[in-house]
């Protein structure tokens, strides 16, 4: 009896020990069919990452064709480059290194194909996992990169971060031909007022802000060199003392703001200065532009001149980068019905 009662119990550690081991199989193949998975995510990361470089490299080494004339002396000019073509090398070039490396569903795009000249190539791979029973899992990855132009055609906008226009003078004082009219009316306002505003700084270049930072040292006074926004000709250091309570009652009616709250003297001329507009201003974000206040979808070829232009002239660079946009699209060899040809009809 005691032998027949030890079967049954026998019969059930058997089948726990192979429902155990079921459940090891399943599990291991799970985890090794998540485990194949992220491999092949890793797979299609570093496919999008390399064909997004390669892409961007080739339209780098094709970029300044797209400003050489399609003509030289009545004769097809070899450095040229069509748009088409120089998308098409990108298109191409990135396609076949995602292939190379293992993808096969493959998208090129280019984000800012609105403009003449595109520097940024996006790839999307969306190669699906195939898993046991025929079943597929979607997948995908993404890559995103920019090419630098060449260097022949980098620059340096606004001469240095420093103001390169005319100059007008009041009081002896140099300043934005703009300032001036408008410090102009707020003295009027003043005088009116009672109050004698005296111009005691205007523009400062960049050495003449590290001749003066060299004689006080202390960045929160004085703006260590290349920082100043006295090199912008739009700052005014103002007095006397007696007029600090009317200007920080009347100065905003005139378009100056007063810049620090420990300097009562320092005020700022707001419209088209100190701003994106003339090439200074922040770092671009959402609206899209360059920290040389230049629109993105401006070709580097004519940012330097356009912020040169949007500089001598007080216009808003953005306002001149759109109306080049309409016109031609920045595209150098547009033509216009009446036949002039250029970025600029006008």
């Amino acid at each position: 009896m005691r032998v027949g009662q030890d079967h049954p119990e026998a019969g059930q550690a058997t089948i726990l020990l192979l429902g155990l081991t079921m459940a090891l199989l399943l599990g291991a193949l799970v985890l090794g069919v998540i485990a194949r998975g992220i491999g092949i995510r890793s797979d299609e990361q570093r496919a999008a990452d390399l064909a997004a470089l390669a892409g961007a490299r080739a339209m780098h080494d094709a970029y300044a064709g797209l400003f050489e004339p399609p003509l030289l002396g009545g004769r097809p000019n070899r450095a040229h480059v069509e748009r088409s073509e120089y998308l098409r090398r990108g298109r191409r070039t990135a396609l076949e290194t995602a292939r190379r490396n293992g993808a096969r569903d493959v998208r090129v795009s280019f984000p800012d194909t609105a403009t003449f000249a595109p520097v940024r190539v996006r790839v999307d791979v969306r190669d699906a996992i195939k898993l046991g029973h025929g079943e597929r899992v979607a997948a995908g990855a993404r890559a995103e990169a920019e090419l630098a132009p060449p260097a022949e055609l980098a620059f340096e906008a606004a001469g240095s971060g420093e103001y390169r226009g005319p100059l007008a003078r009041r009081q002896g004082k140099p300043m934005r031909p703009d300032v001036a009219v408008a410090f102009d009316r707020m003295q009027a306002a003043a005088r009116r007022d009672g109050i004698a505003l005296v111009v005691v700084s205007g523009f400062r270049s960049n050495a003449e802000q590290a001749a003066l930072f060299a004689r006080h040292p202390d960045p929160k006074w004085v703006a260590v060199p290349g920082r100043s926004l006295h090199r912008l000709g739009t700052e005014l250091d103002l007095g006397p003392p007696a007029a600090y309570r009317w200007l920080a009652s009347n100065a905003k009616r005139f378009h100056f703001t007063q810049r620090y709250s420990w300097e009562p003297w320092h005020y700022g001329f707001t419209l088209n200065a100190g701003t994106s507009s003339v090439g200074f201003g922040r770092a671009g974000g959402a609206d899209g532009r360059t920290g040389r206040g230049i629109p993105s979808f401006v070709p580097a070829r004519f940012s330097a001149a356009l912020a040169r232009a949007a500089q001598r002239w007080n216009v808003s660079a953005a306002l001149l980068a759109a109306q080049i946009m309409v016109e031609s699209n920045f595209n150098p060899f547009a033509r216009s019905p009446a036949g002039a040809q250029g970025i600029v009809k006008a």
